[in-house]
């Protein structure tokens, strides 16, 4: 089994699985006509997920669960699980009370996914870590987005997509993805052996000064990435209505400005090995906090409004891999499964906070400044990276480039 081969069937694998996590998303404005949901209601169909992915990386990361069992097969088990629980929607479910609990169930299992699919690739991967994660991140990227594409695909009559398809197809891909990553894959040369449980590993992420700077600049980006991510789709679809411009192309408009993540990870990936970790994710946040500052003001110009989410959602997610390689580099080899959870609990914990802040902010200023505070998270990720630059353990990072 070649490094090449892996990676990619990883990256497929992840791909298919990620759809769970927007699944419900997409299809917002059509759960508000069956369930007579409001705009916080809505809301609660992203966060749920956030929530459940915050406690099952909790569980994990106290539990060294991603160290202490094969990576491969926690995603597999945790996979058809999230696959069964966002399944469930689809085939029962006629109320928002208890499409919550299964969203949230769907969370928790996610992290048994993300975490252990970061650590594999690790595994495989040193002098060229920040490309090998990027093209991870890059697949989850697309995966997240694959639903909007699904809604554009099954939409029919004008009556937009038909929701309980888009929710099974969306856990057909995760069943498909966890079973490519379960029985295809398999850790690689620079695997550390099964580490004992260690519950003070946990806390590594914020005591370790590097450790925590590293995770500081990865909060900043989170700030704005899963905020973006959840409501410039329906921005989007919000700007070409009142242009009279067709739903189909604001559908197509929501998965671009998601899916060209997937490229920016890629790209950021191989300059960050070649230049630093702590430039490239610097530079990437500041290309979108300057998009979340200025994304209202083309609020009333759909065609501008769409290339500019382009660029936004190019540059809000490439650094993503890079925060999660530094911090693969600066822990203890044999509990980076653990610090990689950790990390990816605290951020999506303050995401929470961001998703719930946007739609605020439509009703108190209109989507025209309603993006304006996640510009905050980008500027406070750039002062972290100035810091851990500065420090002496930036020699761990990116084979001595920082």
């Amino acid at each position: 089994m070649t490094k090449a081969w892996t990676l990619a069937t990883l990256a497929v694998g992840m791909l298919l699985a990620m759809a769970l996590w927007f699944s419900a998303s997409a299809v917002v404005p059509q759960l508000r006509g069956a369930w007579g949901l409001s705009d916080g209601d809505a809301s609660w169909l992203t966060m749920s997920v956030q929530i459940g992915f915050v406690v099952g990386a909790l569980l994990s990361a106290a539990t060294n669960l991603a160290d202490r069992w094969p990576a491969q097969r926690l995603i597999l088990v945790a996979g058809l699980t999230g696959a069964a629980a966002n399944g469930a929607i689809a085939l029962g479910v006629d109320a928002l009370e208890p499409a919550l609990a299964l969203r949230f169930l769907t969370g928790v299992t996610l992290a048994g996914v993300y975490p252990p699919g970061m650590k594999l690739v690790a595994s495989w991967c040193k002098e060229d870590r920040g490309l090998g994660i990027g093209v991870l991140v890059g697949a989850l990227t697309v995966g997240s987005a694959s639903p909007h594409l699904l809604g554009l695909l099954t939409s029919g009559g004008g009556q937009g997509p038909a929701w309980r398809t888009v929710l099974a197809l969306a856990s057909l891909s995760a069943t498909l993805g966890a079973l490519i990553v379960g029985l295809g894959v398999r850790p690689g040369p620079h695997a550390a052996a099964s580490a004992p449980f260690d519950w003070r590993q946990a806390g590594k992420a914020l005591s370790d000064r590097s450790v925590r700077l590293a995770n500081f600049g990865y909060l900043g980006h989170m700030w704005e990435l899963y905020a973006m991510w959840t409501w410039v789709p329906l921005l989007l679809l919000v700007s070409y209505e009142r242009a009279g411009w067709p739903e189909a192309g604001a559908r197509l408009a929501g998965f671009g400005a998601v899916a060209v993540g997937g490229l920016g990870c890629v790209l950021a990936g191989k300059l960050a090995d070649a230049w630093g970790r702590t430039l490239t994710a610097g530079a990437s946040l500041l290309i979108s906090g300057t998009c979340a500052l200025t994304a209202g003001l083309l609020f009333d110009h759909p065609g501008a409004l769409t290339a500019l989410c382009l660029v936004w959602g190019f540059a809000v997610v490439a650094d993503s891999a890079q925060f999660s390689a530094a911090v693969s580099e600066l822990s203890d080899p044999r509990y980076v499964g653990t610090a990689l959870t950790m990390q990816t609990c605290l951020g999506f914990l303050l995401t929470l906070f961001t998703i719930r802040l946007v739609p605020a902010a439509v009703d108190r200023v209109g989507w025209e400044g309603a993006f304006v505070a996640l510009a905050l998270g980008p500027a406070a990720g750039i002062w972290s990276m100035a810091l851990l630059r500065r420090s002496p353990d930036a020699v761990k990072l990116a084979s001595g480039n920082g």
